[in-house]
């Protein structure tokens, strides 16, 4: 994450970004803090703040801890953010990079609501935005320097593990 916050264009927004509360706030703890927007819980509109930064030349980093959360962001993800280019006839991008993740089973359940891969059914919804699972450690750097340096304008989804924060 220091290297994505090291792109001038970069910013990171989300709940537990600039303060702790999930296993991805660790993540961002050498990010400065002037590049974070910590939210409070609407994932819809912070779906509709991402794709205003994308719109505006930055490269957001929106934070979704858990697929279950940006299930409440879906309209604007799928009617917005994914069809930028082509409302606006291919005027605006909409690169955006969406961290979200598969809640952790160990050492605690959490229950059903916080543990959900919706990963296929949004790789059905999205036509513009790519989705990555990120699985194995060696994935996570390549993957994030893609989705940041793609030239194509598309936004990227990257799927993490919480078991693999303490399991990889």
């Amino acid at each position: 994450m220091t290297w994505l916050a090291s792109d001038p264009r970069t910013v990171f927004l989300g709940q537990a970004v600039a303060c702790s509360g999930t296993a991805m706030s660790n993540t961002l703890k050498d990010v400065g803090k002037e590049k974070l927007v910590e939210l409070p819980v609407f994932e819809e509109t912070q779906m509709g703040i991402t794709a205003g930064f994308a719109i505006a030349g930055y490269v957001p980093v929106s934070v979704f801890p858990r697929w279950n959360f940006l299930l409440c962001a879906v309209n604007q993800l799928v009617n917005h953010l994914d069809k930028i280019p082509q409302l606006s006839g291919g005027k605006y991008s909409s690169k955006a990079i969406i961290r979200t993740g598969v809640g952790s089973l160990r050492p605690l359940h959490p229950q059903h609501q916080h543990v959900g891969d919706f990963t296929e059914a949004f790789q059905l919804m999205c036509t513009t935005i790519d989705i990555i699972r990120l699985e194995e450690p060696e994935q996570i750097f390549p993957a994030y320097q893609h989705a940041l340096q793609r030239e194509d304008g598309r936004s990227t989804i990257l799927v993490e593990f919480g078991d693999y924060y303490n399991e990889k």
